[in-house]
This record gives structure tokens, sequence and C-alpha cells, in this order.
């Protein structure tokens, strides 16, 4: 059958070879009869694989020795110049889904369904198909032949004369041609007459409309089906042919009459007497196809080999590709039909390689250089964000995704989940990692617990959904244990807390600050919540449980927890290093007592002590507050210290003094009093 389309020197062997590198695998080759058969690996998105005439044009298109026969040129040209029938058609073709996107037929009157010539029965016997009647024979041929199925239906049984493709409606049942019975349902495709399904689309016809020994007037149907829709519909009715083997890897959309051509010829040619209709086409689905550029040069960089433009253009034009030379290295190369996995450069790029030959890919040593292995980007960053986590103390924990509600989810977010849960617990995809935290502080130990989790959250988004990775803490309890000759601290707090998210934060080159909400946080206590920011970008929120959501949740009071969105922090980073010569002279301490208002937060009192000082102030910390008896209402008595160094010199206890004042006067601007 392979030599019917191509002239060539080439043996069995040497053309399993050749298509084996051409990225069709020979899988063996068979003597069946005394002739040699050649068994062929077709890749799932090659369905112009699955035919002779396809295999014809790699052969061609691989080995320059090689010549088209007059037979592959008539198919080359969709059999046009084969004797085409005027006579009105009595058939009629109305396409109701879109999984349908062609459909041609053609009545053939006068029929004689008889044995089918010797030479058909040895070629279909050969090719692993068995012989049944002459039309069958001859559909199957010239499926193999171009691989187009095509299927013969008496047509004195179509009720009403007319095709109809549609799904399948409720109820409807069909007996396909292996006897057995089906029962329909939604979303099958079927070629069905005015009242009843009459086949399975794409994949077997049924009893009712088989032809016989009786046939006289067949329709004969060719047609393009969307594969996905063929493949869900052959397992749902647990079938499996090859016409179904061939739909579901695509066939050509171009092809389908000029299979009907070539079905009529070879009618013909066994049964003069047979009269054709002319052929009735509907053709609602035909898409345009889209030029691709194509640069010589890439294509010699990425296969590193060189090839001219000459080259590609006649490997690409036996390949069946239109070429459009734009300048000395570009092509606007047009994919044909049968090629739908032609959708980028460099998927051309690979057709020139394997019709070049990988084969002569030079050998040559690797040059340049490589990336270190492992992960890279946001990927790395949240590898250090777990363990700025683990050296703060905290225990990872890792949670599933789906879960049933919880006091600590997210307000006011629209609920993803499964359609059918496997249990009321999984019914809902997380929209926060606290009901987590919370139910495993709840298992162990929550009065004494310090747990984090960095995990994927989902919400719904209008008709979307977004799905994002979150840092999360919850802490409750002593953040370090006591021992034999310490009490340990005391139970964790929000400022606690803080200070955790800022000392991880920091480790991952992220600065954080805290703001007062706008909008409380119904799962945070009123007083003691607030929105974490980076930059200008809030990235989450901080606060101590809502007394009511701690007892809800069976946790303590002061169990404290935050939130954040890993890749808005991420997004405000900053790594770059900041380094300074460490100072030989020692530092001197100064403390301050001020008076300040309750309004004025400790954030603003720092920043304005940093300001004034400049490099000469090494830190500072509040290690007193007291409201009460002697402070005037709505005011607070701050113990500030400020431990001050410089590089060059030590610092005198004049100098050391002037530099405090000078931090006292920042604090006075801000409203504040010396005590």
């Amino acid at each position: 059958m392979l030599l019917d389309f191509v002239n060539t020197s080439l043996g069995p062997e040497e053309l399993g070879d050749l298509l084996t590198m051409a990225g069709f695998e020979l899988e063996g080759i068979e003597s069946v009869e005394g002739h040699p058969v050649l068994d062929i690996k077709v890749m799932s998105n090659r369905g112009d694989g699955l035919s002779v005439f396809g295999l014809a044009r790699e052969v061609l298109a691989k080995d320059p020795n090689s010549v088209a026969t007059d037979l592959y040129r008539i198919a080359a040209g969709r059999f046009e110049s084969c004797s085409q029938s005027n006579a009105a058609s009595p058939a009629q073709v109305t396409i109701e889904t879109d999984d349908c996107g062609r459909y041609a037929c053609l009545i053939l009157k006068n029929t004689k369904n008889g044995s089918s010539e010797t030479w058909m029965q040895d070629r279909l016997r050969r090719s692993g198909m068995r012989p049944i009647s002459l039309l069958v024979d001859i559909t199957n041929y010239v499926m193999l032949e171009l691989g187009q199925p095509l299927h013969a239906f008496d047509f004195d049984k179509l009720e009403g004369g007319e095709i109809v493709v549609r799904e399948a409606r409720p109820g409807e049942r069909l007996t396909t041609l292996n006897g057995v019975e089906h029962g329909l349902q939604r979303g099958q495709m079927m070629i069905c007459d005015v009242s009843k399904p009459v086949a399975v689309a794409g994949v077997m016809g049924g009893s009712e409309t088989e032809v016989g020994p009786d046939t006289v007037n067949v329709l004969l149907e060719s047609a393009h089906f969307l594969n996905t829709s063929v493949r869900r519909t052959r397992k749902q009715l647990g079938l499996n042919t090859e016409a179904s083997y061939r739909f579901e890897r695509s066939v050509d959309p171009d092809g389908v009459v000029a299979a009907l051509y070539r079905c009529v010829e070879l009618v013909k040619a066994a049964t003069p007497q047979v009269e054709s209709s002319a052929i009735v086409d509907v053709y609602p689905g035909k898409a345009s196809r889209d030029a691709i550029r194509f640069r010589v040069e890439r294509a010699s960089l990425l296969l590193g080999m060189s090839v001219t433009v000459s080259q590609c253009t006649h490997y690409l034009s036996r390949l069946g590709f239109e070429i459009q030379l734009r300048d000395d290295s570009e092509l606007w190369v047009t994919p044909p039909a049968w090629r739908p996995d032609i959708v980028r450069e460099v998927d051309l790029v690979e057709e020139i390689g394997r019709i070049h030959g990988y084969e002569l890919i030079p050998e040559r040593l690797l040059q340049g250089t490589t990336k270190s292995g492992g992960p890279q980007g946001f990927e790395l960053w949240t590898d250090w964000l777990r363990q700025a986590a683990l050296r703060s103390g905290l225990t990872q924990v890792i949670s599933h995704s789906l879960r049933d509600l919880h006091p600590l989810d997210e307000a006011d977010a629209v609920r993803l989940g499964p359609r059918t849960p496997a249990s009321p617990d999984t019914g809902y995809l997380r929209n926060s990692l606290l009901p987590s935290l919370s139910d495993a502080a709840r298992r162990n130990n929550p009065k004494e617990i310090q747990i984090f989790e960095l995990g994927r959250v989902f919400c719904g988004v209008g008709e979307k959904y977004l799905e994002a990775l979150r840092f999360s803490v919850l802490s409750a309890g002593p953040v370090t244990p006591g021992s034999w000759n310490s009490p340990g601290a005391g139970p964790s707090g929000f400022f606690t807390v803080k200070g955790v998210l800022e000392s991880v934060m920091e480790s991952v080159g992220v600065t954080t600050r805290l703001v007062p909400s706008d909008v409380a946080d119904r799962r945070l206590h009123p007083t003691r919540q607030a929105v974490v920011f980076a930059g200008d970008q809030p990235i989450g929120i901080i606060g101590q449980l809502h007394p009511d959501v701690a007892n809800e949740c069976d946790l303590p009071l002061e169990t404290t927890v935050f939130e954040i969105l890993a890749r808005a922090a991420f997004e405000n980073r900053d790594l770059s290093l900041k380094l300074q010569p460490v100072s030989r002279h020692p530092s001197v301490r100064r403390d301050m007592s001020v008076l300040a208002d309750q309004s004025i937060t400790y954030e603003k009192l720092a920043a304005a002590i940093e300001t004034s000082l400049g490099d000469v102030l090494e830190k500072q910390w509040l290690f007193d507050e007291f409201v009460g008896q002697g402070i005037p209402s709505g005011m607070r008595a701050l113990g500030i210290a400020i431990q001050l160094r410089k590089s060059d010199s030590t610092f005198t206890d004049e100098e050391a003094n002037q530099v405090r004042d000078r931090a006292v006067a920042a604090l006075v601007d801000l409203g504040a009093t010396t005590r």
C-alpha cells in the first residue's frame, strides 16, 4: 500500500529506520501471508500518521531519492480530478452540536453489496482487519489509505431520508453493530435520522441501518468530529474501534470530501452500474489558519546544527506547509489542516530537525555556564521564610486544604469546594490557615504552643477563583519554657508575636510596620489588632483572638495570630547587603523619661529618635511604661533607653549627654514632655 503512493528503493527495514528517525517508531516488521507489514507506533498528536498517505508524505520529505506516484499526486489534490456527479442528493443534513465541525455525504444507487475484490481483501487482512462486504471493505480501505473514517448506511432504512448530528436525549437507546444495546445520555454525540439515533458519531454504526446483501441505496458518510467528544463517548459506552482511534487523534477536516471521492472511485471500479449523487457538505466549523513566524537562525541555534533557508523551505514544503519568504532569514509558515499540533515556532524547528536528521547534529563539548540546581526566586524565598520561622522557635504544621466551616474563616469571602465532598468535614477549600492552626493547637497543648503553617488558601472572585500562598502563626503560652534555675517568660501576647513577625520578616528582607485597621476583623480583639504593611502595601493582619472566638475554638484568651500574604511580602523584599565596619570603641547608654499622650504610638517616638541621632544610634528600646497615680489622665510615662557608639572615637559623658538632649528635643517636638 505504501508503494502505491511513493516510488522508493528502500526495503522494509530501511523504511522502518527512516520513519523511526522521523518520529514514527517502528515496533516491528511482521510477515503476514508472506508479505512484510510495518507495525508503526504513532504519537497521540499525530493523527496524520494513521494513514498510508500520511506516512508516504513523511518518506518523501525525508528521503530525497523517493518519488511521488500518480496516486499520491491525486490524493494531494484531494481527488478533485475524479469524475463528480451533479445529480441532486435526496439526503438532507442538519448539525445541532458544536462537536461536529463538518459533515458530508452522498447517495450511491443500484449497489450490489457482494464481496470485495481479492487484492483488497488480502490487504485488509494484512492490516489486521476482517473482510466483510464490498461496501464495508471499501470504507475500511479508504480509511487505511487516507486516515479518514467512513460509514455506510442503508439509505432506505433512514427515516425521513435525513441526517441529524446532535447530542443524545435522555431515555434514547441504540444497538450498535456489535449487537450490544446501549442506554444513551446527554452529551454523547449521535448520528440520527428524523426520530432516533442510528450511529455513535465517530465510533460505531447502529445495527438497524446496517448495509447488507439486500442493500440497494447507500448513504456514504464522511465527517470531522471533535476528538475529545469522541473519546468521552467511546469510553462511556465501552467501545473501541479503528474509527474512534483516528478521530481521538484528530483527522484532517479538509480531507472529508476527498475520502468520499476516493470511495466512489473504488466502488465504481468494482460495480460500474452504481450511480452517485452530488455531495452534501455542511462545514460550520471551518477555522482559519494563522501563519507562524519562523527564523532560520533561531532554528540553527536551537538544533545545534546549521540549516539554510532553502533547506527549511524544501522540508516544510514537502510536508505540506505553505511558506512565504519575508526577508533573507525569516519565513512565515502556515501549517496544513492535518497538523493541528503545530502552533509555535519551536514546533516548526522540531519539524526541521527530524527531517534534516538528528543524527547530523555535530558532536562537541558543552560550552557556557549552567545555573545551580534547586529552587529559585519565590520558591527559594519561601524556603528561607520557613527556615527563619523554625529558627524563631516555631513548629511547622501541615494541614489539609479541604475542611469544614470554622469561626476563624476569613469573612465575606466566596467559599469554594468539591461538588460531591467525601464527608462534611471536607466540604470547602480553606480560605485561611488560621482554622487549621486552631485545630492543631486544640488537639495538642493549647496553653503552651507556638506553631506556623506555610500553605495555600482559596476563595472565589466573581466567576473565577484566587489561589494564594500564606504564612500564618498561632502563639499561646510562654515562648521560652521555664527550667530549674529560671521561671521562663510569661505568656506570649500581642507584642511578643509582633516581635516574632518582625524578626522572621527581617530575616527574609521584608521590613514591616503595623497600622491600625480601619475595618475591624471580627476574628480579632477590637483593640488588639492591626494591619501589617510592607512599604505602602498591606500584606496581612495581626492580632489577639476575640474572646468569643477564643472560647468557641477552646483556646486561651491571650492566643495571638498573624497571617501574611507570601507573594505580596516577596514583592516588597529588599535583600541588598548593608555593611559597616565594626567599631573598636565601647558603647554608652543614656536613659530618658518622658510623658506622652496615649494617642502617640511608640513607633512614632522611635522614628523621631532615629531621625535625630543618625549613625551614632546603635539601638533603642522601651524599658518601662506606667499609667496611674501621679500621671495625668490620657498620658503615660515612658522609659526609653538609647545605646550610642562612634566608629572613630569613644563617647565622652558630655558628648553622650548632648546626643541624648537632641533625642529629647525630637520627642518634645512630637508633644512629649520630660520628667
